[in-house]
């Protein structure tokens, strides 16, 4: 088995061959009351956080977001191209800027910025997954479905899901239907989450303040 992209994906250290790495950081917050993309853990905002995460698993890591958000942030910036139409846009936005970057990016590494357990281990096993399949997205399948804002998408697949947004779709799983997709079951993931937390995102300030009572508990 290759090691940089076998089972488990590129070794420890080693980036993802052809893959690019975005943070979706467009969403209002409404729900938290504030900018989840600058709450802190540990003197780091979960947006700085994510993009390290994703600069340790892929060749470059960019933002996705309203145009002159983020200005201060340690990434590419990358204006949303439909602000407030929701995360599909965004989705689009990234795989459009991909595909300008030439044949040198076949994937796409989508992650959202307010999901505080996601894991090293489980981005390159997910990346090494997509580095061999056929489909046109891979995802996880957790127990509230689909999670493709932890996903790896086909940069080929753009121009579809662009046509499928601009027809008028929205949610991310119905245009998903457009595309040849595998989704990851429980036995694939489970192994790199055994709490249950891998795929959590913060909606709320109750939400933050849990993840903050796990991470205090688990400090030695």
């Amino acid at each position: 088995m290759d090691a940089a992209r076998g089972e488990t994906g590129p070794a420890k250290g080693a980036k993802a061959r052809g893959v690019a790495g975005y943070v979706m950081a467009g969403g209002g917050s409404t729900r938290f009351g504030r900018d989840k993309a600058l709450i802190e853990f540990n003197g780091k905002t979960m947006l700085e956080r994510t993009i390290e995460l994703l600069r340790r698993v892929t060749e470059e890591a960019a933002i996705v977001a309203a145009a002159g958000k983020y200005l201060r942030a340690s990434a590419r910036m990358i204006a949303d191209r439909w602000p407030g139409e929701g995360p599909l846009g965004g989705i689009v936005t990234a795989l459009l800027d991909a595909a300008s970057l030439g044949s040198k990016r076949e994937w796409a590494l989508i992650v959202s910025c307010d999901m505080p357990f996601l894991s090293e281990e489980w981005l390159r096993f997910l990346t090494g997954r997509a580095a061999k399949s056929r489909a046109e997205v891979v995802v996880a399948n957790s127990a509230r479905g689909p999670e493709p804002l932890c996903a790896c998408w086909k940069v080929a697949a753009a121009t579809r899901l662009e046509e499928e947004f601009l027809s008028g779709t929205r949610k991310i799983t119905q245009a998903m239907q457009a595309i040849r997709t595998e989704m990851l079951d429980e036995p694939e993931w489970k192994r790199f989450d055994s709490a249950g937390r891998l795929f959590w995102n913060m909606n709320t300030a109750a939400d933050y303040d849990e993840v903050r009572r796990i991470r205090s508990e688990a400090q030695p």
